[in-house]
């Protein structure tokens, strides 16, 4: 069944060309009952005239009835106001006009309306025009015709209501068959979109053949739909994984646990104690990573200010040691607006994560690449094959090869970094490198504070 609730834009469209219509068609047709009302008009008139042009011949010989005519009720009148002819109808009865026009006026044609006539029914206009050429004096031919109103004739009137009445309708009907057609697809859409729940969010919207902007609507929300398949399948894969990380620690802390009270006499308590303080300590890593990535989801506001990227970067290495040797290449003046904390997380999970598979270095180089800063981390590990390049910024990614996530991290870190770096208007990627894994994170410089490169020598720690 159509919707035809008044705030639906097809009762609204079709109200609107109604309305038109009928303000249109009232237009016209007033203009038409005007023109046909002057026409009737005209002609009761050329009926009057042609009265007078009938009886003005005989009028020296005027017998006392006059011949009918289509021209209307006659009467012929004196010098004396007195009857001396009249058509059939008249015969015997006084003037129509009850105010003749006198013989002193100088106007040949006068004429009023009354209600009714003598002698007749209804109103009617009489047309009084003199005779000049009788020679007992000036005659006046009275002739009766038809009050005309403006709209001319009730035909005319019904004629001009019917086509308005007619054409409007049509209007109406075509619009709203129109605009049906043309809402069906849309309607098709808003079915299939109310019809998708959690477990159907494979299904799509109905794309129309034709009209292209619906067509382009449907295809929006079939990639939106895409978009949020994607989304809720790896929140469910993410969901899976955060349990499946939380409940190892959990369930083996659980064991050493229950084990101790069991046997207490038998238990190294010191031991077990700092088996349990490290399952803690890998949950509490797990849920600052996870708060971390739920803050990063969320968009939530954070500072930006001014930073020099290399100053920055060498101040974190300086602060730290690393069971390998780091090399620097980092050049000062490479300004960025950012928040500095988040971006010393961001270089403190590269490190944590080439740390973890570099073999004896680990390469760090900041500088400028035009409009862009750039950070580089390469470590000499086993790297990357070039199909898990992108993989390993996922969440809880777990790869089969050498630099899988080990026990040491939370599977977190890297697509926490990679977040940082697009909330930061920036991209982080891994690159081509001889040797190990090469991160490489271009953030967009300050041009107010661009200046000439200082080159830093290398140093070793």
């Amino acid at each position: 069944m159509p919707n035809w609730n008044r705030s639906s834009l097809r009762a609204r469209t079709t109200s609107a060309t109604a309305a038109v219509a009928a303000l249109v068609c009232i237009g016209f047709s007033v203009l038409f009952l005007m023109f046909a009302g002057s026409k009737e008009t005209d002609d009761a008139q050329a009926r009057a005239t042609a009265g007078w042009a009938r009886v003005l011949p005989i009028s020296r010989h005027l017998p006392a009835v006059l011949p009918a005519g289509n021209d209307g009720p006659i009467q012929v009148l004196d010098t004396h106001n007195r009857v001396v002819a009249a058509t059939p109808g008249l015969v015997g009865k006084p003037p129509m006009a009850i105010f003749p026009p006198t013989p002193s006026d100088t106007a040949v044609r006068t004429q009023r309306t009354l209600c009714p006539p003598a002698g007749l029914k209804g109103c009617k206009t009489i047309v009084s025009i003199k005779i000049y050429t009788h020679p007992e004096g000036v005659w006046l031919i009275d002739v009766a015709i038809p009050v005309i109103p403006w709209y001319g004739s009730s035909t005319d009137l019904f004629l001009a209501i019917g086509v308005s009445v007619l054409i409007t309708t049509m209007m109406a009907v075509g619009v709203f068959r129109a605009v049906g057609k043309t809402l069906a697809p849309v309607d098709a859409i808003r079915t299939e979109l109310a019809e998708i729940t959690v477990t159907g969010l494979d299904r799509r919207v109905p794309v129309p053949g034709n009209q292209a902007e619906v067509k382009l609507l449907a295809e929006t929300a079939n990639a939106t739909l895409d978009r949020l398949e994607g989304a809720y399948q790896q929140l469910r894969r993410f969901t899976s994984d955060a349990s499946h990380d939380l409940r190892s620690p959990i369930t083996a802390m659980r064991a050493q646990l229950e084990e101790a009270r069991m046997y207490p006499q038998d238990t190294d308590w010191a031991k077990m104690t700092e088996a349990v303080l490290a399952g803690v300590e890998r949950l509490q890593a797990i849920v600052t990573d996870l708060l971390t990535l739920a803050r990063l989801d969320a968009r939530a506001p954070f500072t930006r200010d001014p930073t020099d990227l290399g100053r920055l970067v060498g101040s974190e290495l300086d602060r730290r040691t690393y069971r390998v040797e780091i090399v620097k290449d980092l050049r000062q003046n490479v300004f960025i607006e950012g928040d500095r904390l988040r971006i010393t997380r961001l270089l403190v999970n590269l490190l944590d994560n080439a740390e973890r598979h570099a073999t004896s270095q680990i390469t760090v180089s900041v500088r400028a690449d035009g409009p862009t800063a750039s950070l580089e981390v390469i470590d000499d590990g086993a790297g990357f094959a070039a199909e898990h390049r992108e993989k390993v910024f996922e969440r809880f990614t777990r790869l089969d090869a050498s630099r899988s996530r080990d026990a040491g991290g939370t599977g977190l870190g890297l697509a926490i970094a990679r977040e940082i770096a697009e909330a930061h208007q920036g991209t982080l990627t891994i690159q081509d490198s001889e040797r190990g894994a090469r991160f490489v994170l271009r953030l967009p410089r300050t041009p107010s504070l661009s200046r000439p490169l200082t080159h830093v020598a290398d140093t070793r720690s």
